[in-house]
């Protein structure tokens, strides 16, 4: 026994009235786009459209790799799915779990990069105490469950809201975090999940160390080289870092939830936005 112990949505018209954190992308200037070598993206809402990952935000991934850029997902989703991902996307790594990890296929030698934030025994010592919030959150919060996928999970505790549940109130959300809090985890809130860890790792903080020990990239260095598209709050350290950071159109859904926005924003939600993001990178590299 253990011890006791953060979907597709419409499109939006960019209007004047909105902060300057949320420019238009059409605001993307030529100069900065030129300047970019890498583009990282969240998986869920953004490259997705209503659960589904549709054929022209994967081929923009497949025409961004073949371009050159480097391409990374930096993603929510569990290490099971990183796996998967890591071997058979048009992508040369990804980010997993909100940080806890980051996965790597070298073609060449045919041997999967795995590496963690935590150590085998943190992480076992972790999963102890989320399997007793998980219980604690089921027991306090109707009508939320586990994630469908927290089996191929590694570090963190997921908690559905509205993927394979009926879409919990802005209420019962801010009650699972607070749970979370209260046992001193961190919690951050996706489109579909609440997902909560222990430690002091975040999206960014992995991304960080991924580009800097794969790819020899200083982020602080090289930060206008480096592009993020997100949608929800557990992408704000990212929108907060990266000069040339978008949100696609459903981000306006957590406007008021988010302390920093993206500077710019795509007139489509989920994978049409970021296929729409693509078209523009890949249109300014070819002229």
């Amino acid at each position: 026994m253990c011890d006791g112990l953060e979907p597709q949505k419409p499109m939006f018209e960019i209007n004047q009235n909105m902060s300057e954190r949320f420019q238009p992308i059409e605001h993307l200037d030529s100069a900065s786009l030129l300047s970019i070598r890498v583009v990282m993206t969240d998986i869920d809402d953004t490259l997705t459209h209503n659960g589904l990952l549709p054929a022209n935000a994967y081929m923009a991934l497949e025409n961004l790799k073949q371009a050159g850029f480097i391409v990374i997902p930096v993603t929510g989703r569990p290490g099971g799915w990183c796996d998967h991902i890591a071997r058979m996307w048009p992508v040369d790594g990804i980010v997993g779990e909100n940080g806890a990890l980051y996965f790597r296929h070298d073609k060449e030698n045919g041997k999967l990069i795995r590496k963690f934030w935590k150590s085998d025994e943190e992480r076992r010592s972790d999963r102890c105490k989320l399997d007793a919030i998980a219980e604690e959150i089921l027991e306090k919060v109707s009508g939320t469950a586990l994630a469908s996928d927290q089996p191929y999970r590694d570090a963190d505790l997921a908690i559905d809201f509205r993927e394979d549940v009926e879409p919990l109130a802005a209420s019962d959300i801010d009650k699972i975090v607070a749970i979370f809090k209260s046992h001193k985890a961190r919690a951050k809130i996706s489109s579909i999940h609440v997902n909560g860890w222990f430690g002091d790792y975040n999206k960014l903080a992995m991304t960080r160390r991924m580009l800097k020990t794969e790819f020899a990239i200083n982020m602080e260095k090289a930060n206008e080289t480096i592009v993020f598209l997100g949608d929800s709050p557990n992408d704000e350290p990212m929108f907060e870092f990266f000069k040339n950071s978008i949100g696609v159109a459903n981000i306006m859904d957590f406007r008021t939830q988010l302390k920093t926005g993206p500077a710019f924003v795509t007139k489509g939600g989920g994978g049409e936005g970021f296929a729409e993001f693509a078209k523009i990178l890949l249109s300014a590299n070819d002229r």
